[in-house]
């Protein structure tokens, strides 16, 4: 191996979202830095990830909006031409990732002497030396700092064949040259669920989802995940609770899968089949081991803050076993620049951390739920407002969902979390995020004039509820309102609110 030429104050490998971040965080330092990436700028952000599933949501809802209004008048909907829909992804797509180039291309030139973007796969030799083979070409360079951001890819199990076009992950979602007649789901967690809704909403496939939990949704409260299953069972989705995949194969050119369910044995044949079993990080064959990261058992960075065991290595994005989404790889690229180069006001808190999943109906959260809070052993209060109560929901005639926040049992009444579940949920999670992020309690939302209508006078209404001043009052409209303490390991019983 020649001896590195090439010096960097920081390089980068991965041009996902977090280390497309940290990228150009180190430049806001004026630092010299190297990016590279071994296949495609943007990552799992917009291929086969968020943009272009989420895409896919968008479509599938507006079909079904439309679909629902034809019903209402007796009419027939107009059939989905699935060639449309899958251009309208691979546009959305293309735009995205022709930006992100196109903006990589345009730092270069006005920033040639820091910036430097490198195509190929990088490994590490040693602490601060990269080895990079682009097209059979090896480039050594010398970095003081490395910031670890390969991502991650869809978990596959052993004994099911993928071949991303009869059994797939979501990495094979975009090979589909139309709607299959019925497809089945392995696993019900956000993705699958969020599949299984963008596939029974264009109402051509019939779904079948299986999960080995009692429910869908586990890690999510039953009256969030209760309502998400009922719209589902109402778009004709099949689903398997507590079923235990036996088999899943090919068979006459679609696939078979065997399942042991309460019920008993059953053997099902579907045309398509996608797996949803979580994610597993890239971090084979880039020598991690060899310099003595420490990892876990399924191969994710342990870091403390985004720095490792190394001094002068971060890792940031899916590749840590912190929260996998965009927005927090983002934040993590730019907190590890950030430490290498300046001083960050405080270490990375990941309660505030906005999540938000394109199911039906849309459903958002940031901090705890009920069973987080229960697992933790904590005392709390919890307001619940329906979105029926809601005038402008009424408006929309949209009036599925809930408001709900989780507050410190005290005096306090510090928010813990809030769930959302409803029209323009992501947008109404916001001011509870930030009131986390700052410690704070909910006397700052109760008296907010909101404009009128909007959806989140209902957030306003919840908070009046925690603190017994609403204008509907739960212990009189209890079908619509909920507001229950939970202390000592259950619900107590409370003054009428």
């Amino acid at each position: 191996m020649s001896e590195a030429t090439e010096h960097f104050d920081v390089c980068v490998i991965g041009g996902g979202p977090s280390g497309y971040a940290a990228t150009m965080r180190a430049l806001d330092f004026n630092r010299r830095v190297l990016l590279v990436e071994r296949d495609r700028v943007g990552g799992a952000g917009i291929y086969d990830g968020a943009l272009s599933s989420k895409t896919f949501w968008e479509l599938s809802k507006e079909y079904a909006s439309m679909r629902a209004k034809y019903e209402r008048y007796g009419q027939p909907a107009p059939r989905v031409d699935f060639s449309l829909i899958r251009q309208e992804v691979q546009d959305a797509v293309r735009e995205r990732a022709e930006q992100l180039v196109s903006h990589l291309r345009l730092v270069h030139q006005q920033y040639p002497a820091l910036f430097e973007f490198q195509s190929g796969m990088a490994r590490l030799h040693d602490t601060h030396t990269v080895e990079i083979i682009s097209n059979g070409t090896a480039r050594i360079v010398h970095a003081d700092n490395i910031v670890l951001a390969t991502g991650s890819r869809p978990r596959i199990l052993p004994d099911i064949p993928v071949d991303e076009r009869t059994i797939m992950t979501s990495d094979g979602i975009s090979s589909l040259t139309e709607l299959p007649g019925s497809i089945a789901i392995l696993g019900a967690g956000v993705i699958g669920c969020e599949f299984a809704t963008i596939f029974s909403n264009f109402g051509a496939t019939r779904v079948h989802l299986i999960e080995k939990a009692d429910r869908i949704l586990p890690f999510e409260d039953e009256d969030l995940s209760s309502v998400i299953e009922g719209n589902l069972r109402n778009n004709g989705v099949v689903i398997h609770h507590r079923a235990a995949l036996v088999s899943m194969e090919p068979a006459d050119g679609g696939v078979r899968y065997v399942l042991d369910t309460p019920e008993g044995r059953q053997t099902v044949d579907v045309d398509r089949a996608l797996i949803s079993v979580g994610r597993v990080p890239n971090s084979e064959g880039l020598g991690f081991a060899e310099l003595g990261l420490n990892m876990s058992a399924g191969g994710h960075i342990l870091d403390e803050d985004t720095a490792t065991n190394v001094p002068g290595i971060y890792a940031v994005g899916d590749l840590t076993a912190d929260i996998a989404l965009v927005n927090v790889g983002e934040l993590e690229g730019r907190h590890a620049v950030e430490k290498m180069f300046g001083k960050p006001r405080r270490p990375i808190t990941y309660e505030n951390i906005s999540t938000i999943m394109f199911l039906n109906p849309e459903t958002a959260g940031v901090g705890m739920n009920e069973q987080q809070a229960m697992a933790q052993g904590l005392s709390y209060r919890v307001a619940a407002f329906d979105f029926n109560c809601i005038p402008r929901a009424m408006a929309m005639r949209r009036t599925q969902g809930f408001f709900k926040i989780l507050v410190t049992d005290d005096d306090e009444m510090r928010i813990l979390g809030m769930r959302a579940v409803g029209e323009h949920a992501s947008s109404a999670i916001q001011a509870v995020a930030l009131l986390i992020s700052m410690g704070k309690g909910i006397e700052e939302l109760a008296e907010l004039i909101h404009p009128h209508p909007a959806i989140i006078e209902g957030v306003q209404e919840c908070v009046r509820m925690l603190l017994g001043k609403s204008i509907f009052k739960p212990s009189v409209f209890g079908e619509h309102l909920r507001y229950r303490r939970y202390a000592e390991g259950r619900y107590v019983v409370s003054e009428a609110r």
